[in-house]
């Protein structure tokens, strides 16, 4: 880390991060009130609106509207400070988290959300994990203080034994529940105390010299002060001090209390991004590490999202910059295709608000709107044949069959599967044997939202069916083996949307016996999402 070197000031203000927790945790409340703070937007919205109340701006399908959870995650890019932030919002709900692991690749930290009540969940661990594989520095951020939660030492012990993880406070909780004043800040020794009236102001910062300040007894009543210092002074022996180093080698989170939806913890949290946060760190390619300082542009496409505008079929792929000051109109090579590209229309996202983005540097997210031609995983640059790894593609775990209720529509239903399986949003398998197509997703809910899109964005209604497969695994191997094995298990086999083989089955006995008679073949349960 320390013997890089300095990077051009205008990628090293850049700090690239996505957020993640359980659903429910409040992370869309969070990214709200950065945008908020951000001066990006005027007026907080909330996830689940009344009435004329706003909406939140990072939720911007249909579907997220009407149930208040995130489907697919989101970027904002906005200036806090002297630092560009670029957030990405990626969906709480397990049956997402496919989306969210390829996010995770395009950042180099992230927020980890947790609810001052639950403490780690499920989810979390999951999303911890990945962010572990990846040795990402881990920011935490702990929600709702201002209702009834958990002892702060009982939240610190949970994540330290679950994540196996240090934790540093950086900010320590005064009273919880009703009863919760503000937080005192262990980096800079200030007093922050919330205001409930107006959820859209910025808490109150009281410059203090240390816990026996005087002026501590003006603004906490004395039984919670004598509680804060009796704590601090236990956190300051019990727990490690903040280590910038331990930190971005992703052994240690310091952790934040606060409460998003009363705007209270949010800027502590951002200030700490930008002074201690990574900033755009060097990418992996098949070949070689690309630095973000060198001076050839290049970028890769880790999520592609179809129809964001309904009116216009447009597709935009989202890249993240690994090198390069990019300027709009340069002409990059589309790696795969080996075919130049002029990227004219680049946008900038604020949400669902784009706006055309005339320059950006390493470490940023631009849009591209393309018809088709970028897929996830895809590497553009000025020429170098490069090829970006680590973009997994998972197993779908549930399948279904799926057919147009109308059957003068089963061509128009083939191109809109396409489409969905381009964006990663499903899996689409055709079968070697009969019609129709097998869609493989990580859960249940992806098949709902997607009959819903499909009726939405094309017009078609459809069903989906019981599948008579439950799990499909890649086939890899020598040319002629793989042929020979097609061959004979014709009624079991499926092409994906790139054409790879798959092998369709319903039991975890088929699979072993494959690979015991098959030595030579792989069935893999992930693919790299390679060009």
């Amino acid at each position: 880390m320390t013997n890089r070197p300095d990077l051009p000031p205008e990628i090293a203000r850049r700090r690239t991060f996505a957020i993640i927790a359980h659903p429910d945790a409040g992370k869309t409340t969070l990214t709200e009130k950065f945008l908020l703070f951000g001066g990006a937007i005027q007026m907080a919205g909330q996830v689940r609106a009344k009435g004329e109340a706003r909406r939140t701006r990072s939720d911007f399908m249909k579907m997220e509207q009407d149930r208040g959870i995130s489907v697919s995650a989101s970027a904002m890019s906005f200036d806090f400070d002297r630092y560009r932030f670029n957030l990405v919002d990626t969906p709480g709900h397990s049956d997402f988290s496919e989306d969210t692991y390829r996010t995770l690749t395009a950042v180099d930290a992230a927020i980890m959300v947790i609810d001052g009540a639950k403490g780690v969940e499920s989810q979390t661990r999951k999303l911890f994990e990945v962010c572990r594989m990846r040795d990402l520095p881990i920011l935490t951020f702990c929600n709702k203080m201002d209702r009834e939660s958990r002892d702060t030492f009982e939240i610190i012990d949970e994540i330290q034994e679950n994540l196996a993880i240090d934790v540093a406070p950086a900010s320590w909780p005064i009273g919880s529940g009703r009863d919760f004043l503000g937080c005192y800040d262990l980096l800079h020794d200030r007093l922050e105390l919330m205001d409930r009236a107006d959820r859209n102001r910025v808490a109150d910062s009281i410059k203090i010299s240390g816990l026996d300040d005087p002026k501590l007894a003006e603004h906490i009543p004395a039984d919670q002060l004598e509680k804060l210092r009796e704590e601090v002074e236990m956190a300051r022996e019990l727990l490690p001090a903040f280590d910038r180093k331990a930190f971005l080698e992703g052994h240690m989170t310091p952790i934040w209390f606060g409460s998003a939806i009363n705007s209270f913890g949010v800027k502590e949290l951002m200030v700490g991004i930008g002074e201690f946060g990574p900033q755009p760190q060097p990418q992996n390619s098949a070949d070689r590490e690309i630095a973000p300082e060198e001076k050839p542009v290049t970028g890769f496409v880790f999520k592609v999202q179809a129809n964001m505008d309904p009116k216009h079929r447009d597709r935009v792929a989202f890249v993240r910059l690994a090198s390069g000051h990019f300027e709009r109109g340069m002409k990059l090579t589309h790696v795969r295709s080996k075919k130049p590209m002029a990227v004219t229309n680049p946008v900038l996202f604020l949400a669902a608000d784009r706006e055309l983005a005339e320059e950006a540097w390493a470490g940023d997210i631009i849009g591209i709107p393309n018809h088709g031609q970028l897929r996830i995983g895809d590497a553009l640059t000025e020429g170098e044949a490069l090829r970006f790894t680590g973009i997994p593609s998972f197993a779908p775990e549930l399948l279904q069959s799926v057919r147009a209720t109308d059957p003068m529509k089963a061509k128009h239903l083939e191109k809109a599967l396409m489409q969905f399986a381009e964006e990663g949003a499903a899996k689409v398998f055709k079968p070697m044997i009969g019609s129709g197509f097998i869609v493989g997703v990580v859960g249940a809910l992806q098949f709902e939202v997607l009959a819903s899109r499909i009726e939405i964005e094309y017009g078609i209604p459809v069903r989906f069916e019981a599948s008579q497969f439950t799990s499909a695994r890649w086939v890899a191997g020598p040319k002629d083996k793989v042929d020979a094995f097609v061959q004979v298990n014709k009624g079991h086999i499926a092409q994906d949307h790139d054409g790879d083989m798959v092998y369709l089955t319903r039991l975890q006995w088929d699979i072993d016996r494959v690979s015991r008679d098959h030595p030579e073949l792989r069935l893999t349960a992930t693919k790299e999402m390679m060009v």
